[in-house]
């Protein structure tokens, strides 16, 4: 695509394509983190608004405590974004991102998939008819390279042209039956709306975003990759801290034994007081153990304790903007009991009650 005017002719991409396919990364930028693979064309790398819609959803990830590594063969934005790997063309169509994507999968391995591609193939009126065929040749071609990655297929934004707007529709209206016909094949394959979630007034130019739009982007990728389980691995433990005592929610001794209950104890930073609050809701501890209200109990005092984790709702927990902690099954409030301060300190279920024996930073 071309920044500074509303459309293009199939020449004027060509053109700059040509001249943008030479930015290339010295060396990819690694931390470890779940691989996830940004993909498209301009849109992706950011025109206009350098990083794109990578700035924000990374700064997202951060914030909600995921390790990601974002991956590709390209390599662009601020410094504030803290990985500039990605795999965005700017001006590429879905047969050209088609042409290449086997070797970038296999290079980078990625867990995770984000597509959001066509545009081009609508500004270039380059066969409109057929782009919902390649766009599913593609999906197919991504999971066939690696098929335990889960592959985020977004609609494309908004145009301002009106003609190009109606194509872009059209073609929109082929994907949700597109990504539902693999998913029901056990492909791992999840629609994303991108096109809801923009305006003709989020764009810059009638094709990109506004730094505004970039970010509705980036909360609607995050949101996206939240709901799927796994995409972006669990967030990184953290303590949970009474408010009133100042002191950790603790197993006892660093026991894994089944129906331990949870204590208040002096923040040390061990496995035993570092919690990962997952997207199925749980809090877990070393990994395979969860927060768990005893026996699925409802009432008042029931101990809060741990157990192997199994995805009940007496496992599930709120984490809620006032501070409080409450089961899902119950409703009642993580509590530290008799409004105790000192180590050992029990916890368990109680009425909510607004006070300070009932409000945790996680």
């Amino acid at each position: 695509m071309q920044a500074r005017f509303r459309w293009l002719s199939a020449s004027a991409a060509a053109l700059l394509t040509a001249v943008l396919l030479s930015t290339t990364p010295a060396a990819a930028e690694s931390n470890g983190g779940t691989r996830v693979m940004p993909l498209g064309d301009s849109i992706t790398e950011g025109t206009q608004v350098p990083g794109g819609y990578r700035v924000g959803l990374w700064e997202r990830l951060g914030g909600g405590n995921y390790r990601v590594d974002f991956v590709g063969s390209q390599f662009n934005g601020p410094g504030s974004l803290g990985d500039h790997d990605h795999e965005g063309h700017p001006g590429w169509r879905i047969d050209q991102i088609d042409a290449n994507v086997v070797s970038w999968l296999n290079s980078t391995n990625p867990r995770t998939v984000l597509l959001h591609i066509g545009t081009n193939d609508v500004l270039q009126k380059h066969d409109v008819a057929n782009a919902p065929a390649r766009l599913s040749a593609l999906v197919d071609k991504i999971t066939a390279t690696v098929p335990n990655a889960d592959v985020l297929v977004a609609t494309i934004i908004p145009l301002a042209n009106d003609s190009q707007e109606s194509l872009g529709r059209a073609y929109n209206a082929t994907i949700p039956a597109m990504v539902q016909s693999k998913a029901n094949a056990g492909k791992r394959v999840h629609l994303v709306d991108m096109h809801a979630a923009l305006t003709t007034a989020d764009l810059i130019d009638g094709v990109h975003p506004t730094a505004t739009g970039y970010a509705k982007m980036a909360a609607t990728w995050y949101n996206a990759l939240r709901s799927v389980p796994g995409s972006i691995g669990n967030p990184a433990g953290r303590q949970i801290v009474g408010v009133q005592s100042g002191r950790c929610a603790d197993v006892p001794g660093a026991t894994s034994t089944n129906g331990t209950q949870v204590q208040l104890w002096d923040c040390h930073g061990g496995a035993n007081q570092n919690w990962t609050y997952t997207s199925s809701k749980q809090l877990m501890v070393y990994g395979t153990k969860c927060l768990d209200a005893s026996g699925g109990g409802t009432t008042n005092g029931t101990s809060v304790v741990i157990w192997d984790c199994h995805g009940g709702t007496n496992q599930q927990w709120n984490v809620n903007a006032d501070g409080t902690i409450t089961n899902a099954l119950s409703n009642l409030c993580l509590d530290a009991s008799g409004f105790g301060t000192a180590n050992g300190t029990k916890l368990n279920l109680w009425s909510c009650t607004g006070q300070a024996n009932q409000q945790w930073r996680p």
